[in-house]
């Protein structure tokens, strides 16, 4: 069989899980969209059940998804319904919703509600991708109090740029969404995984990490909690060819890259069609017997090729590992010009295993 897998390493999540939860002590919703971002949303949700305060999804069909694997814990839609008729299921399985538009507003001040609605609001303090603007907020908020229709949970937003540790973004969206909800009742969620590791004056009530639960640091320089993630996903294949190849010689399509010496080079049993990235450009590195070389020449769509010279006891059946315990996916994702949660979303075809 073709050896490209994933292995994924559920004691790493969980691990990765309760590192979230020493950082605050707070509550803590384990991020789960995108089938667990490529892990496996319903065998990361078996593994972290008895650990966890409750699961974030981006929509109903996640949470169903879940619901009918047998996970009773909190579910938060993190975008809420898309269609009044998702209210009916919504109720029927107790999920949590965040509400970030007036068109949900409207949705529920007609909708049959039964038992009231658990609501996460959600405040734009500077993303600008979806909540209410600060000064409509406080308006919202005690609107939906009133209404009869909801229990008020949690005051949340969300930050644009918590990744960049010395930018003062942060801290701005911190105290516009303080000053925005004061006097208001109800707990607080702000930080996502990079604020989670590194912003611990933004805890609040309830944390939300999701890139870090995968083992992956959203920074690109060393920082003292992100390093004590342990990665999850090992993506491993095999060397299926070994060829000699001269100085000056064009290797792949497009001839992007030229033999500088006489080359030995190793092909890989994976390609973009498996989810790695087309664009990885030469040099981005991999590991062949636990040593690091790297690709040469563009990634095919089964294939790709490295550059096994200075590894002699490299060959034919050798275990390369493309990100995982070695060699971080966030530093795969950044040669790559990308993030590690586009490279484990993109993972199409390969088979996961789990241990």
């Amino acid at each position: 069989m073709r050896p490209a897998h994933a292995l994924i390493d559920l004691a790493a999540l969980r691990h990765n899980y309760q590192l979230a939860k020493s950082l605050s002590g707070r509550k803590a919703l384990a991020v789960i969209k995108a089938n667990a971002y490529g892990h496996g949303a319903v065998e990361a949700a078996a593994t972290l059940a008895d650990l966890v305060d409750g699961f974030a999804v981006a929509c109903l069909e996640e949470a169903l998804e879940l619901r009918r694997a047998g996970i009773q814990q909190p579910i938060l839609l993190l975008e809420g319904w898309f269609e009044p008729a998702e209210l009916e299921l919504i109720q029927q399985h107790d999920l949590w919703c965040v509400i970030h538009h007036h068109g949900q507003l409207r949705d529920l001040e007609v909708a049959d509600i039964r038992q009231p609605l658990t609501i996460w609001l959600k405040l734009d303090t500077g993303m600008h991708r979806v909540g209410f603007m600060p000064d409509e907020y406080p308006l919202v908020w005690r609107q939906l109090e009133s209404s009869g229709k909801v229990r008020m949970h949690t005051h949340m937003t969300h930050f644009a740029r918590a990744d960049e540790l010395d930018c003062a973004a942060t801290e701005d969206q911190l105290r516009l969404f303080q000053h925005s909800i004061n006097g208001l009742p109800g707990e607080t969620s702000l930080c996502n995984s990079p604020a989670t590791l590194a912003w611990p004056q933004a805890h609040g009530d309830w944390l939300r990490p999701g890139i870090m639960l995968y083992g992956a640091t959203p920074f690109s320089e060393a920082q003292e909690a992100a390093d004590q993630l342990q990665p999850v996903m090992q993506l491993d294949s095999r060397v299926i060819a070994v060829r000699q190849v001269p100085a000056g010689e064009p290797m792949g399509y497009g001839a992007r890259y030229i033999t500088r010496r006489p080359t030995r080079v190793g092909v890989v049993a994976m390609g973009y069609a498996d989810g790695y990235p087309r664009h990885a450009p030469d040099g981005t590195p991999v590991l062949v017997n636990g040593q690091r070389t790297q690709l040469i020449g563009r990634v095919s769509m089964d294939m790709l090729t490295i550059d096994l010279t200075d590894l002699p006891d490299a060959g034919l059946g050798s275990p390369v590992r493309l990100w995982g315990q070695g060699l971080n996916a966030s530093e795969v994702a950044e040669a790559a010009g990308t993030i590690a949660y586009q490279l484990f979303c993109n993972l199409n075809r390969v088979p996961r295993f789990y241990r």
